[in-house]
């Protein structure tokens, strides 16, 4: 029997995969035009059938139970849902839904919510605006999942949501990261748009705003580029006040993106690694009042300092990434706020047109009704003897149609007046009624045929919500020129040291002091040091290897070692490709001076070390020298030098490094320094001064390239160990 079938991937990719992430992106993950996922929507649209509007807030638990008919997941995930939603919870500028009980917080991972039995939630007032009209077809309705009831696939909401409240979806193959904008500023950069398209948004709409404040660090290119394309990104930090009189810094507000325990939890770290040693205790003060983190600092502190330098190492700076991203006609696209916005207007116009075809439409039958109830007046006791003297009940109607010459409809209507309202007055009173209705639906069917006054419409309703339900930025702005930068090396502790190089790769960071105490070397069998360098922790320090490569690193990330270790093999600490190996390292502060590479062919390349400085925090760059011939030595210097290269027949040539030119690009052949005699080829390259020569004069030149000279009977040349 078997247990499997072969089917083609592309095949079950098309069949079983496709249609999966389509239903996450459309149905689950995305935002829509009025600013909701479903789940959101379910919830607030159910919460709006149990009249929760105006009504007493009820249980939770009843609201999730109720909820389930719309959306057939699990409890606890429609209550996360409302958690999100609530005004306890803090997790949006508008709130949709008014709690009581305990619902977390949005700055807070460890603050978990109550169960739904022991909350309560209503609809707040604010949340009407997302149900305007909502009765009168402004928007489509669909089966729910079983059939049993409807449900909206949009709300009709007066104001641009979408931006207004924060969203953050993770689908299939993409995402989207919506940040909030203040309303008022909203609203007023929307109407700004519909009287002048070419409006400029930064104008009117500052920047994002959040419910839990902090500093926005505003730099209008970053923000002009998330408001035309909806991708970007900006950092967000936190607000603080140093309190002299106790000498602590108390923390009120922390970015939207953050939570209190990973700010207290990073924090104790840094103190632990004695790279904050000016904070002697931090905690958790938040109370009823809201959030409180406050540190303890020594006498002394400077706390704008302290508070930079904890900005740049902890999460009370962070950054939020953009990614404007949001259903139009089931259709996953990354807008820019300009087109956003001029979606939703256009959602909007349907909206209100939808909803005036509606009144009109009822206002047409009510008219319709009371012209048979005017033909009624001309004769109502004609009507009364029609009605009295039928003798079946079915024949009402058709005689009252043929009696006063109405349509089935109106005759129906007549039929079902009340005997006490057959009177000339109340006649007379619901037939005036019908010139209102026709002032009425000739205004209606003007303003459905018009834009501008479509367009008025929607302007008056956003100044209403902006004045209405408006409030003052939460989140402050401060420029560039209001933010200190904090250099990194301020925080690691600098000591003389020496770094030590082996044959066999292996790496030793060891301290002057722990030196002075230390034995000898322990190295593995057939190993030897061929490389030893003094010092400092806040160098950086780069690894040549036999492939090209060169493997940076700053010192002070390395690990301490001793005399009696082994040390680090740096192919696994530097995670190297199998059997590479290094030949040589650089130790340098500030990148200057050359490295000098010499070539079998007798070629050498005189390379500035700025070539190697990178302005990210690459580990690794390739093509870091030229591969066309074997590398038989590489020297690096600040100041020029004498230079002494050996061949393998014995020749030796000394030279200044002034003489090899500088060369722009990393793997450059170089050139011809030592010049091969008969197939001869260079060795060995090492300072000149090292070789202790009786003439050095004798091997000098001064143009390149030359042959060099044999070496004089009296001169000796020893092996090198270490270079510089």
């Amino acid at each position: 029997m078997n247990l499997y079938t072969e089917q083609e991937i592309s095949k079950t990719l098309t069949e079983n995969y496709m249609p999966y992430a389509m239903s996450v992106i459309i149905s689950r993950a995305i935002p829509e035009i009025d600013g909701f996922k479903p789940s959101h929507r379910k919830l607030l649209y159910t919460m709006y059938l149990m009249k929760l509007l105006n009504g007493d807030r009820t249980k939770s638990s009843n609201i999730v139970g109720q909820t389930m008919q719309l959306n057939p997941h699990g409890d606890q995930t429609i209550y996360q849902t409302l958690v999100r939603l609530t005004r306890d919870n803090g997790a949006l500028l508008h709130p949709f839904i008014d709690s009581k009980g305990n619902f977390g917080k949005q700055y807070s991972r460890d603050m978990a919510f109550a169960a739904p039995r022991y909350t309560e939630a209503k609809l707040e007032k604010f949340a009407a605006e997302l149900f305007s009209d909502i009765d009168k077809d402004t928007v489509d309705f669909v089966d729910n999942f079983d059939g049993t009831k409807k449900e909206p696939t949009l709300f009709p909401v007066t104001f641009p949501n979408i931006i207004v409240n924060p969203n953050l979806g993770i689908a299939v193959g993409m995402a989207s990261n919506i940040c909030s904008f203040n309303l008022a500023e909203v609203c007023k950069t929307t109407v700004a748009l519909i009287k002048n398209p070419k409006h400029k948004i930064s104008k009117t709409l500052k920047a994002p705003d959040f419910s839990t404040g902090g500093l926005l660090i505003y730099k209008p290119e970053e923000m002009e580029k998330i408001y035309k394309t909806g991708r970007g990104s900006f950092k967000v930090r936190a607000k603080y006040h140093y309190d002299k009189k106790n000498h602590c810094i108390e923390i009120t507000e922390i970015p939207y993106t953050t939570t209190l325990e990973a700010i207290i939890d990073k924090v104790a770290e840094l103190v632990k690694q004695n790279k904050c040693k000016e904070i002697s205790d931090i905690r958790d003060e938040t109370d009823l009042k809201g959030l409180k983190i406050t540190i303890d600092v020594k006498r002394g502190t400077d706390a704008d300092a302290l508070m930079t330098k904890l900005y740049k190492l902890t999460p009370l700076e962070d950054s939020f990434p953009c990614n404007f991203n949001i259903l139009i006609g089931n259709t996953p696209k990354v807008c820019g706020i300009g087109e956003i916005l001029e979606e939703w207007t256009a959602f909007r116009v349907d909206c209100i047109k939808r909803g005036l075809y509606y009144d009109i439409q009822k206002m047409k039958e009510k008219l319709h009704l009371l012209y048979g109830l005017r033909e009624l007046l001309l004769d109502i006791d004609k009507a009364i003897a029609i009605i009295r003297n039928t003798e079946a009940e079915r024949d009402v109607v058709p005689n009252l149609m043929k009696g006063f010459s109405i349509d089935q409809i109106q005759a129906e209507y007549i039929a079902e007046i009340k005997l006490r309202n057959l009177n000339r007055e109340y006649i007379l009173k619901r037939t005036n009624e019908t010139e209102d209705l026709e002032k009425q639906i000739a205004d209606m069917e003007e303003t459905l045929g018009s834009q501008e006054k479509i367009n008025e419409l929607i302007i008056n309703q956003l100044t209403e919500i902006a004045k209405k339900y408006g409030q003052p930025r939460k989140t402050e702005l401060i420029t560039e020129d209001d933010v200190e930068e904090f250099e990194p090396e301020e925080v690691i502790d600098d000591y003389a040291l020496k770094v030590f190089l082996t044959k066999e790769s292996y790496f030793k960071k060891i301290s002057l002091v722990a030196l002075r105490t230390s034995g000898e070397q322990k190295l593995k069998e057939d190993d030897k040091v061929t490389r030893v360098i003094e010092t400092f922790n806040r160098a950086e320090i780069l690894f040549f290897t036999d492939r090209q490569n060169v493997y940076k690193s700053k010192i002070s990330d390395l690990p301490d070692g001793k005399a009696s270790n082994l040390g680090e093999f740096l192919p696994n600490l530097l995670q190297m490709e199998d059997g590479e190996r290094v030949i040589d390292m650089v130790v340098t502060e500030d990148y200057s001076g050359f490295v000098l590479f010499a070539f079998q062919s007798g070629k050498m390349a005189r390379v500035p070390l700025k070539s190697y400085e990178t302005k990210t925090n690459r580990k690794r760059l390739t093509n870091a020298y030229s591969g066309a011939s074997p590398l038989v030595k590489m020297i690096d210097f600040t100041e020029e030098m004498d230079l002494a290269a050996m061949s393998d027949t014995g020749k030796i040539l000394v030279f200044n490094t002034a003489s090899v030119s500088q060369k722009s690009t990393r793997d450059s052949q170089g050139v011809s320094v030592l010049l091969s005699k008969k197939g001869s080829i260079l060795t060995d390259l090492c300072p000149a001064e090292s070789l202790k020569l009786k003439d050095l004069q004798y091997y000098k030149t001064k143009n390149i390239p030359a042959v060099g000279c044999f070496l004089r009977k009296g001169d000796s040349v020893e092996e090198q160990i270490s270079f510089l």
